[in-house]
């Protein structure tokens, strides 16, 4: 069950989001999970985009803590709005960090899914092959199959439209009308 008690490190917070409990609402969150998250894990959350726990970085799981600290939770604790998205250029260079000293190699498979998001989340061309090339490297198919699915919206729109209203930007009419299909991405 989610409480409210909170973790102020790297260990707990890895053991509370890759639980089983926790690993349901992953990509299917309600309200509720939200306020839950936003409850237990906002200071850290404002620790770590105000870097101030950089020391995470310094170890494989303790950079993937830190990741979803600057890239995940906020989606969650600030759904809908703006500031759920500040994080993420922060998570994206400790991701990369970790890359390069090969520390994905000593995670998980449910662990690298995570550490690899960030390039998922970047409205940079380039970050979303990032995203395709690690999912496929480490066959993560079912990740992959959304890495590829972010990455045609970049190609093909230079940003996310489900974004726009949150960020204040105007959609074009081709946005728009993407917006309004089946195949629109509303994450």
């Amino acid at each position: 069950m989610v409480t409210d008690e909170p973790y102020d490190d790297a260990a707990g917070l890895l053991e509370f989001w890759f639980s089983e409990e926790v690993s349901r609402r992953w990509f299917r969150s309600t309200p509720q999970f939200d306020e839950a998250l936003r409850r237990r894990y906002e200071p850290l959350v404002v620790a770590a985009l105000q870097g101030e726990l950089r020391k995470w970085a310094a170890t494989p799981r303790g950079a993937l803590a830190l990741v979803l600290l600057l890239d995940q939770l906020p989606l969650n604790i600030y759904r809908g709005q703006a500031r759920g998205f500040v994080g993420e250029q922060q998570a994206r260079e400790v991701a990369a960090a970790a890359l390069e000293q090969g520390w994905d190699r000593q995670l998980s498979e449910k662990e690298k899914a995570f550490l690899y998001i960030p390039f998922m989340h970047s409205e940079n061309l380039a970050d979303q092959q990032r995203a395709v090339a690690l999912y496929r490297a480490a066959g993560l198919e079912g990740n992959l199959r959304w890495a590829e699915h972010h990455c045609d919206i970049i190609r093909r729109f230079g940003r996310f439209p489900h974004r726009n209203a949150i960020l204040g930007r105007e959609s074009t009419p081709e946005e728009l009308d993407w917006l309004a299909s089946r195949e629109a991405f509303r994450g």
